[in-house]
């Protein structure tokens, strides 16, 4: 759906394609450089995610990550990836490598949510 732009859309967006990590509304709160407040920010994460720009992460915790979509068609998300938090740096990235699991004999998966917890290799170091 085409949506008008708007400078303080530009700003969030800006930060999340910078950041090449789902980032929370917290931590897109303290690097975007428009004045905007919490409301306004939650609204256009949810706007995008709803046109397909970007994806919701819920960590365990309940609290929301927003990345943006790379090889997502419009409102088919290819998230079934597993994720990892970190939680120095308030980040989830999505990881490289394909899920690998089984299920016991009558369960089919249809989704997968699945994120890991601790210190990214970039605060590692």
């Amino acid at each position: 759906m085409n949506r008008r732009q708007t400078p303080t859309k530009e700003a969030v967006l800006r930060v999340l394609s910078g950041s090449g990590k789902a980032l929370s509304q917290e931590a897109i709160e303290r690097r975007v450089e428009v004045a905007m407040d919490r409301a306004t920010i939650y609204r256009i994460l949810n706007r995008f995610d709803a046109d397909g720009l970007v994806h919701k992460i819920v960590a365990e915790d309940g609290k929301q990550y927003f990345a943006v979509c790379r090889n997502c068609a419009a409102h088919q998300h290819q998230d079934d990836h597993y994720h990892f938090r970190c939680t120095r740096c308030d980040t989830i990235e999505c990881l490289p490598e394909p899920v690998a699991f089984t299920t016991p004999n009558g369960y089919t998966v249809t989704q997968i949510n699945c994120v890991l917890t601790g210190i990214c290799k970039d605060c590692a170091s």
